[in-house]
């Protein structure tokens, strides 16, 4: 670990030293401090009505790499891709953003061949 690395901290039971306080569990939070057995990290805390930066102090057993940046540092690395390869071929770049995904295709059912089977639910029935 680095300081700055994203790290999630995740309280593991078999390692009850350096544990985190059940609040952090799941949390994310960005490393300011490296030990030899222990990291400090820095974690937003809902406190009533406000949200503050703790710093906490957590064993490496209790947290792993984050992977919340993986797919941003892919687009960007394809984005990049795309810019370089629009400057050697002398064209513009197309829209860069992620798009929502559309609408499904549309089509007919047919039922030829094809029974029409009611839905209803099934009767209770008392034994």
């Amino acid at each position: 670990y680095k300081v700055g690395d994203i790290v999630d901290i995740k309280g593991n039971g078999a390692q009850q030293k350096g544990m985190p306080h059940k609040s952090y569990h799941g949390k994310t939070g960005r490393v300011y401090n490296v030990s030899r057995r222990a990291l400090g990290v820095v974690v937003n805390k809902r406190i009533k009505n406000r949200i503050l930066a703790k710093r906490i102090n957590v064993r490496l057993e209790h947290l792993k790499h984050s992977t919340c940046r993986v797919d941003f540092l892919r687009r960007a690395q394809e984005n990049d891709a795309k810019k370089k390869a629009a400057t050697a071929a002398g064209t513009k770049v197309e829209n860069m953003k992620r798009l929502p995904a559309g609408p499904r295709e549309t089509g007919f059912i047919s039922t030829k061949g094809n029974a029409v089977q009611e839905v209803r639910p099934i009767a209770f029935e008392f034994l």
